[in-house]
């Protein structure tokens, strides 16, 4: 009778949505969650480019229940505090109570619980979490109900879409009815990952978002490209706000939409880099650190398939490794990018031009090698461009069916 009680006030004290929403600023640009990819220190670095909310990298709810050195490892003392909010912890489940008693570690810490429905990756298969939970609603519902009856935060839900346009929608809805108080969509399928990834359906998104509660609030995911995109998507879906994953692990500066400002939204490596250690250096625990690598890795992809001798003192660095090795690095990168401004011409090479409006919607920027820029995946030894291409085709088959599905379904 206690438990019940404790659970219906919980439940009716907690702020909704829209409540929620706007305590936390009525954010636009957000951190997806991302494994090895949105910890402390890269969360931070992305607020300081223009992020309003950051998602912590997924964590495994059992692990975190259980375990203390992963917690400890996971989620240290610096996650969490003054200088890491407004943040939303993900956790990733297929046990209520091992979710729930995670949960609790980190509900005085954060802004809000997700539940991480979309992950496509063999390991998500293996494990029975992520998106490979999308046949057992079941489930899926009393995960989320079960933190919604007994948080004192709200919970939120990340999901993919299905090909078929009615069951995507109604899936939301479950989740909505199972107690999520934002709802993030990810505008791909379960199979769309790796070399499939392809393009991100918006029409489809837009089709769920308005079909939904006009209270629900709405986060679309999936093919941000350049700050301009963000604004776009948002008139195109009428969403919320918007994730971005891949777009802000090579470029933070994909969210610096005040100004049209080369140094911000395409910044110098040497600049970046040099930012981005000085907040690792600020980070306690040794997860920042560990993923300091491989985010120079990322963000400096183009750079380094030009200056292989900075890719491998890259690869000699480890979270154990001192903080001058991570210096000299930097140095070295500092020094590098120097001798390229002493070119001649350099206020001419050092220009982003930008191309016309395409099909998609958007456009192409030619950035220099110098700069973060955008990442295009790309497949079957196509590139990136071309892939974006065929992608969108496919898109715009697949809101033909939805069309035809429709007008059948009212005759």
């Amino acid at each position: 009778m206690l438990s019940s009680l404790r659970s219906f006030f919980m439940t009716n004290s907690k702020l909704t949505g829209r409540q929620l929403y706007d305590k936390l600023g009525r954010p636009k640009k957000v951190v997806a969650p991302m494994v090895d990819g949105s910890e402390l220190a890269w969360r931070m670095i992305s607020r300081k480019y223009g992020a309003d909310l950051c998602y912590s990298p997924m964590l495994h709810s059992r692990l975190f229940a259980t375990d203390d050195k992963y917690r400890e490892k996971m989620f240290g003392p610096m996650d969490g505090s003054e200088v890491d909010r407004p943040l939303i912890v993900q956790f990733c489940a297929n046990d209520p109570d091992y979710l729930l008693q995670a949960a609790k570690h980190v509900e005085d810490r954060c802004d809000a619980v997700d539940l991480n429905l979309g992950c496509p990756q063999g390991i998500a298969r293996k494990g029975h979490y992520g998106s490979f939970l999308m046949e057992d609603w079941d489930l899926i519902s009393k995960l989320i109900n079960t933190l919604h009856r007994n948080l004192k935060i709200p919970v939120t839900a990340k999901i993919r879409v299905y090909d078929d346009w009615e069951k995507s929608l109604a899936y939301a809805k479950m989740c909505l009815d199972a107690g999520a108080q934002f709802l993030t969509v990810h505008g791909r399928t379960r199979e769309m990952k790796g070399q499939k990834t392809g393009f991100a359906n918006w029409k489809l998104v837009k089709y769920i978002k308005d079909n939904l509660p006009p209270e629900t609030v709405f986060l679309s995911n999936g093919n941000i490209l350049y700050p301009e995109d963000i604004d776009r998507c948002i008139k195109e879906v009428g969403c919320d706000a918007v994730m971005s994953a891949e777009g802000n692990l090579y470029n933070p500066g994909i969210f610096w939409t005040e100004t049209e400002d080369i140094e911000k939204q395409f910044p110098r490596i040497d600049r970046f880099v040099r930012e981005y250690f000085e907040v690792v250096a600020q980070c306690e625990g040794s997860e920042s650190r560990r993923c300091f690598k491989s985010h120079l890795f990322k963000s400096l992809r183009n750079f380094l398939s030009i200056h292989t001798d900075v890719r491998a003192e890259i690869a000699k660095l480890s979270r154990n490794s001192p903080l001058e090795e991570f210096e000299a690095v930097v140095k070295m990168i500092e020094d590098v990018v120097a001798k390229i401004y002493q070119q001649e011409n350099i206020a001419e090479l050092d220009q982003v031009r930008v191309g016309e409006i395409e099909n998609w919607g958007g456009r192409y920027r030619d950035v220099p090698y110098w700069r973060l820029q955008p990442y295009f995946r790309r497949v079957d030894g196509k590139d990136g461009r071309e892939v974006i291409q065929d992608s969108m085709k496919r898109v715009m088959e697949s809101e033909e069916v939805a069309k035809r599905q429709k007008l059948e379904g009212t005759k």
